[in-house]
């Protein structure tokens, strides 16, 4: 590397970091804003603990979430500063391309692309999971807590010919009504068992069925079983119950990759949810390229007006930006559809407007 190079890249990684700090006290302050209420209804809830079990966290998810938008901030800043000041007239006289001139911006931009990579994927869903509990027991109103408690009207499938059904299963006591479980021969139904009440001990993970009823099915007759009180073991646990998009948030992507795998064995319909946050993990941080070309685009010729009018162009793009990623999230979330192609979708548009920008910039 050149000391141009060396320049360029320093600026970059300062200006990067410092907009970083900039924004993540703005999202801090708006948060304690919102929940100072929920913080002060709790007197057992120390400052310390607030610190450590919540913002902690909850700097760590908006540092990784800021680093996109960052990133497009301070290349714009900075580029728009070397414009302004006839630095990248000098840098073109001196015979340097613009392909050549983007390469400490690259350097810059795979250093931040691997960190966020393995924020993502590792070091954010353990963080979340902290962050997430602590909302549970503090902020979230009661409503909010019965919606992750109480799981209704749930089908599973264990094994490649067993089935089961439950109405209601509370969460937080390991119970629930109206469950069946059905074992079949290809098309043909083997057996079925009922039971108004169903109850699991997580000691010795065993399932204890109340007022239960089994039917087993052969070619010339049926045998019929009941009783008050059964204890047996199936191949799920109440976790595997809860079937929430939050929870794809708190796993790292390997927990995440086998959950998901293990879901489809089970015949649950729809993972698109679990699928969608998983290629986000990976297709944001790319996304760092593209937005990095895009800004030098925009930065590298002056303008009149100078850097806030480039800044005002950039921040336009980057709301463009969110807004479409998150229009592809929930369009990708929908069952039947390729998670894959909506997540990338956002990258693959912005890709053209970047090769687009790139190509003139060249000329």
């Amino acid at each position: 590397m050149k000391i141009i190079d060396w320049y360029i890249l320093k600026r970059f990684l300062v200006t990067f970091l410092f907009t970083l700090l900039i924004l993540i006290p703005i999202a801090i302050a708006i948060d304690i804003s919102e929940k100072i209420d929920n913080f002060l209804e709790h007197p057992d809830l120390g400052f310390y603990q607030i610190v450590d079990e919540y913002y902690k966290n909850f700097i760590i998810y908006y540092a990784n979430t800021f680093m996109p938008l960052a990133l497009f901030i301070a290349v714009i800043l900075f580029t728009s500063k070397l414009s302004n000041n006839s630095e990248i007239i000098a840098i073109t006289n001196a015979k340097v391309s613009f392909k050549r001139f983007l390469y400490p911006y690259f350097i810059g931009a795979t250093l931040i692309t691997l960190i966020s990579l393995g924020m993502n994927h590792f070091v954010v869903p353990n963080s979340s999971k902290e962050r997430k509990k602590f909302e549970k027991e503090y902020i979230n109103s009661s409503r909010q807590k019965n919606e992750l408690k109480f799981v209704r009207e749930f089908s599973l499938q264990l094994t490649d010919s067993t089935y089961i059904f439950i109405r209601s299963f509370n969460t937080a006591t390991n119970s629930g009504y109206d469950f069946t479980s059905e074992v079949y021969d290809g098309i043909e139904l083997k057996s079925k068992l009922v039971s108004n009440r169903i109850n699991y001990n997580s000691t010795d993970s065993v399932f204890t069925l109340s007022n239960w009823k089994m039917r087993e099915i052969y070619k010339d007759r049926d045998s019929i079983f009941s009783g008050t009180k059964k204890d047996t073991v199936f191949n799920f646990t109440p976790k595997d119950l809860i079937y929430k998009s939050a929870l794809s948030q708190e796993m790292p992507s390997g927990e995440l990759n086998e959950f998901i795998d293990v879901s489809k064995k089970r015949g649950v319909k729809n993972l698109n949810v679990y699928l969608v946050e998983f290629h986000k993990r990976t297709s944001l941080p790319i996304a760092t390229y593209i937005l990095t070309i895009i800004a030098v685009a925009l930065a590298f010729r002056k303008r009149r007006g100078g850097t806030g009018v480039n800044l005002a162009i950039g921040i336009a793009i980057m709301f463009m930006y969110v807004f479409l990623m998150k229009i592809a999230e929930v369009l990708g979330a929908v069952a039947s559809v390729n998670s894959l192609l909506y997540v990338w979708m956002p990258n693959l548009a912005f890709g053209c407007i970047a090769f687009y920008l790139y190509t003139n910039a060249r000329k």
